[in-house]
């Protein structure tokens, strides 16, 4: 799941984008209006943390330009505007949640995952392939029943995979789905990955297709 961040407060911003990617999520930062319209043109996010007072205009009017727009992008407004009518007007302009400052950021993340659970085809919470099992929800890997130790983006781009149900799934779709906006797709960072997770669960789980991508392989006991 990858997450747009508008925030212009650099230390908050940072901090909110640090916990998302410690909760498995990837995740971009714009500081302003024009930031945010230029990386939702650019990427398909999956979910929108957007503050209100932004230097270049009102929060709102971005929600109510995508809305308008049919854009189904979720939106959670976070800002200091607590009062009823301010929130009343947050949901008016089309967001899905709103979360006022101060706030505890295991509840941010709590509600990033309700939101992510209301997504039009709801997620499936374990996949299975062959005998893999990959728990979503916990963010787990058993292999034969054994659990394996998997870093967050290891995690991510198995994931993403399995998704694909034997699909394949090219390099630049896995950056973009896995990582920031800071990776760069002329990278070896998915390759190198692919290695990794071999090396954890055997060399049949992943098959390389060659000049098209990656795939969930056929040889997965």
């Amino acid at each position: 799941m990858r997450i747009l961040v508008v925030e212009d407060t650099a230390a908050l911003a940072d901090t909110v984008c640090q916990a998302l990617r410690h909760n498995g999520y990837a995740c971009d930062l714009a500081p302003d209006l024009a930031g945010a319209r230029l990386l939702a043109d650019m990427h398909d996010y999956d979910l929108c943390v957007l503050d209100r007072r932004l230097p270049d205009g009102e929060g709102l009017d971005l929600c109510a330009e995508w809305r308008a727009e049919d854009r189904p992008l979720p939106v959670l407004v976070l800002t200091a505007l607590d009062e009823t009518q301010a929130v009343v007007a947050g949901l008016g302009a089309g967001a899905d949640d709103y979360l006022t400052k101060p706030f505890a950021m295991d509840e941010l993340i709590a509600r990033v995952k309700a939101l992510e659970r209301r997504a039009p085809v709801a997620p499936r919470p374990l996949l299975h392939v062959g005998s893999l099992e990959i728990d979503r929800a916990r963010r787990r890997v058993r292999s034969a029943g054994v659990i394996v130790s998997l870093t967050i983006k290891e995690f991510a781009l198995l994931e993403h995979l399995a998704l694909a149900e034997g699909g394949v799934v090219d390099r630049y779709e896995l950056l973009e789905h896995c990582w920031d906006h800071a990776a760069e797709p002329e990278s070896n960072v998915v390759d190198a990955l692919v290695r990794r997770l071999r090396r954890k669960l055997g060399t049949g789980v992943i098959d390389t297709v060659r000049g098209a991508g990656y795939r969930i392989g056929d040889g997965v006991p």
